[in-house]
């Protein structure tokens, strides 16, 4: 997630690591690395000159708080002051209510309907889509389809090219559901008569919440884009799509601060369950490498039992080929494994590309052969000499290449949580650190 943008932002503080005074020089760096970094990751221009101004003059004007190393003073007026940038996130309450969906062509708004619909749902709510896009071919048939995929109603008309009657009909249809998404035409924002005809969607439908969905990678015409459409409606709450993806970002969260309306949910990946509620807090966190324990806990705690993974087990770094399968598969149940490695506070460090290259293809395989095992050998890979490794292989129908190469995962997935305890102290506390980030005591 914003991968460019976060390694910039960390190599910019790195700079300041084992500093025992704030200098002016030292600050004047940092401000010029934070400015290149935001702008090359299409931050709109005013908003980093902002920005860095509140950095600088806070860096040199304020205290550092007890305990806090240079650095760590620094660190925390970057962190609120990004956090300042993004606003705050935007209220989603589980209650009756109607949303209506903008975006430009091309945004990823259907599929985020989608989403959205699947989100509210598992909260418990009945919920229901209209399809009120007349315009774009097969935009019935693409919403309709994902919705009955996950068991959601879905009004719409092909043959009707009047929105607001579809819209009109599709509430009497469905007037025994709790929610109602409605998806717009995708347009353009200076396009009069589709801004014209969303006006007359928000006010036929009585919006409770007008959501424009932004593509992480608009750049720097979102922030125009999001003005228009919010002097249209009155936009309340952005949807960032594609965010998974090589995008820079800062336009999307340009188009937040144009709005003034926060960030709703935050789109990372390709199935209709991959949509997160947006946290600042812990958006910006992932961004400084600080991490983001909070929504790593409640993955874990909607995705797996207390009982299938033993976390003080994985960040000893000592864990046998049965701890191993167990804690991929409760992984593999919370999202890629990437995400859920950028949820923890790494601080600086890197890790091998090689630990996120299990796919469930391969858990497959490597669950065939550890059957081939015996309990000793999954409790004491040690033993796995060449012989062993000959039986395992003839047991599950593999090579000894594949055997090796589950081994060798293994070893690399030990070397890396050993990394991660390292990195973390031993430990992570991020009640902790989230309390001295946000000035509290």
């Amino acid at each position: 997630m914003l991968d460019g943008l976060s390694s910039s932002l960390k190599d910019a503080l790195k700079k300041l690591a084992g500093k025992t005074v704030i200098d002016r020089t030292a600050v004047d760096e940092l401000v010029k690395d934070l400015q290149r970094a935001l702008i090359s990751s299409d931050v709109n221009v005013k908003l980093v000159m902002e920005l860095s101004k509140a950095v600088r003059t806070r860096s040199l004007e304020e205290e550092p708080l007890k305990g806090m190393t240079v650095r760590e003073h620094v660190l925390r007026i970057v962190y609120q002051e990004l956090v300042r940038l993004v606003w705050a996130s935007t209220d989603v309450k589980l209650e009756p209510q109607t949303i209506l969906m903008a975006g430009l062509q091309g945004s990823g708004k259907t599929t985020t309907t989608a989403k959205l619909a699947r989100y509210f749902q598992k909260k418990g709510m009945k919920v229901a889509v209209i399809c009120a896009d007349t315009f774009r071919p097969g935009a019935f048939d693409q919403i309709s389809t994902l919705c009955t995929r996950i068991h959601v109603p879905c009004y719409g008309n092909p043959l009707e090219k009047d929105a607001l009657k579809i819209t009109r009909d599709g509430f009497a249809a469905l007037k025994d559901q709790e929610l109602i998404i409605v998806d717009t035409q995708g347009r353009h924002a200076l396009e009069a008569d589709l801004i014209k005809e969303i006006i007359d969607l928000n006010n036929l439908t009585k919006a409770t919440h007008r959501w424009l969905v932004i593509d992480a990678a608009l750049g720097q015409q979102a922030s125009e884009q999001a003005r228009r459409f919010h002097e249209a409606i009155n936009i309340d709450g952005v949807i960032i799509t594609k965010m998974d993806g090589t995008a820079k970002g800062g336009g999307a969260m340009s188009a937040v601060a144009e709005t003034k309306s926060g960030i709703a949910f935050i789109g990372s990946g390709e199935t209709i369950e991959d949509l997160e509620r947006f946290d600042p807090d812990g958006f910006i966190s992932r961004l400084l490498g600080m991490g983001d324990l909070r929504a790593l806990m409640e993955k874990a705690s909607e995705a797996i039992k207390p009982e299938d993974v033993d976390m003080n087990a994985m960040m000893k770094g000592k864990f046998t080929l049965r701890d191993m399968y167990k804690q991929l598969e409760a992984l593999n149940k919370m999202g890629p494994l990437k995400q859920i490695m950028g949820m923890l506070p790494l601080g600086n460090m890197e890790l091998p590309e090689g630990v996120y290259d299990v796919t469930s293809t391969k858990m497959v395989r490597y669950r065939i052969i550890m059957d081939s095992m015996t309990p000793k050998e999954l409790d004491d890979p040690s033993l796995i000499n060449s012989s062993r490794m000959q039986r395992i292989a003839h047991g599950a129908g593999a090579t000894p290449d594949e055997v090796r190469e589950l081994l060798k995962y293994y070893k690399m997935m030990q070397r890396t949580l050993k990394g991660l305890r390292g990195a973390s102290g031993g430990k992570f506390n991020m009640q902790r650190l989230m309390k001295r980030f946000s000035g509290m005591q």
